[in-house]
């Protein structure tokens, strides 16, 4: 089942995160154009690696478990790095710190659910919500210096990929307050929320 071609996918995507960190860390415009290429390419694995599993029949509680993981530490190793990097304005690192906050919320509210046996399926909207994500991040990873060597240098990039931040980050609030609702409902907590 690991060799699968949906868990060969999701498992690219852990696959590319020490490869994504060394491309940021290394500080020039191809970095940060490769970078964005590598993201690009990871969150599209995202999208083929369930719609595959499910044409083919080939799901799993392997692809299951994973799939969240790999999702979330691409999405937690790539908001590290560009923090680290000094690549957020200081207003960028707020929802930065919602989308961190809500993946801790969520993983918390699935494990603590997967004991009494009840899934947390993904919404419409969360799936709108990574779309926003990944679109802002490899915007962030591509920065301004990369667009220069792409020519794109008179747009603001790195605004543009704030503004995709924050309108993850709200639709990352929306989406974590369903799901903390749902999960409450669950864990016995009627209507207090």
């Amino acid at each position: 089942m690991l060799t699968d071609l949906p868990n060969l996918l999701t498992l690219s995507r852990i696959a590319a995160i020490p490869v994504l960190v060394a491309l940021v860390a290394w500080h020039t415009p191809l970095g940060d154009i490769l970078a964005c290429a590598l993201f690009a390419a990871a969150g599209i694995t995202d999208y083929f690696d369930g719609k595959l599993a499910r044409d083919r029949a080939q799901t799993s509680d392997l692809g299951r478990m994973l799939d969240p993981i790999a999702d979330k530490l691409l999405v937690g190793a790539t908001l590290m790095m560009l923090a680290g990097d000094g690549r957020f304005t200081p207003w960028g690192l707020y929802p930065a710190i919602v989308i961190m906050l809500r993946e801790i919320l969520v993983s918390g509210l699935r494990e603590y659910l997967a004991d009494l046996r009840i899934r947390l399926p993904v919404t419409e909207l969360a799936k709108w919500k990574t779309g926003f994500q990944m679109g802002a991040l490899g915007t962030l990873l591509a920065g301004d210096t990369g667009a220069a060597v792409l020519h794109l240098g008179f747009l603001p990039v790195t605004l543009i990929g704030e503004m995709l931040l924050w309108a993850a980050a709200l639709l990352t609030l929306v989406t974590g307050w369903d799901y903390l609702r749902a999960g409450l409902r669950h864990a016995g907590v009627r209507n207090s929320v």
